[in-house]
């Protein structure tokens, strides 16, 4: 090979390595948050009293549910059965809740940052995989929103409680409308989309902690009618 070719080719080597390690490393924080997400299904599932294998399901619902909705709306193969490795993270997840219940349920602070980041993540990929599909932003926005919280909401549902999604106390989806907003918002400018989809994240991930932390919440609307009634 021509030396000039050499240094040519020698570049665009090392951009597609880093390309790898880049789609590697997105890949191993996709199933961490899988692995947190169903962690706290199959935490219910105990609390419940639900066997093993009502826990490997809900478990797999939380972890999973949001990203199948996303590709099903999309109209593409769900991430979750094309790349099989994310069918073991929720088994994982049941097996440490089934045998190390007690211990798990010590950690619950730790977990809510960990959902957190898992939240951030899903949201902003979510977006992702909306605008590349084609989708306006605005729709894109939704659907990444839906990624985030959607595997919690199917999780409360078949678990027969209200829904995270709807507690007045928590600013659980505020975060991914953030988050999805940011991404969507600035995916047609010159900024990197790498770089948008990192800003956001952390955007999504400080907020949510913060308002763990400081318990902020959306005002009440039957707070807000009942002074109205007094007010009348």
């Amino acid at each position: 090979m021509p030396v000039a070719q050499r240094r040519l080719s020698w570049p665009y080597a090392l951009i597609d390595r880093f390309w790898r390690a880049l789609v590697t490393w997105a890949l191993v924080l996709d199933l961490i948050g899988v692995f947190f997400f169903a962690i706290s299904g199959s935490l219910l599932a105990a609390q419940r009293g639900y066997d093993i294998v009502g826990s490997l399901l809900l478990g797999s619902l939380t972890g999973l549910g949001g990203g199948v909705i996303r590709d099903v709306i999309i109209g593409v193969p769900p991430t979750a059965f094309a790349e099989p490795v994310h069918l073991a993270v929720p088994v994982a997840a049941a097996a440490l809740v089934f045998f190390l219940a007690h211990g798990v349920e010590r950690f619950s602070r730790p977990l809510l940052i960990f959902d957190a980041a898992g939240l951030a993540l899903f949201c902003t990929t979510g977006t992702v995989k909306a605008l590349e599909a084609g989708m306006n932003p605005a729709a894109a926005t939704l659907l990444g929103v839906t990624t985030g919280v959607g595997g919690g909401l199917l999780r409360d549902v078949v678990a027969n409680r209200d829904p995270q999604l709807f507690n007045s106390s928590d600013l659980y989806a505020v975060p991914a409308f953030l988050g999805a907003a940011i991404v969507a918002g600035v995916w047609f400018t010159a900024l990197p989309n790498f770089a948008t989809v990192v800003i956001a994240a952390v955007v999504v991930f400080v907020f949510r902690v913060l308002s763990l932390r400081f318990h902020w919440r959306i005002p009440h609307a039957e707070a807000r009618s009942n002074r109205r009634g007094e007010s009348e």
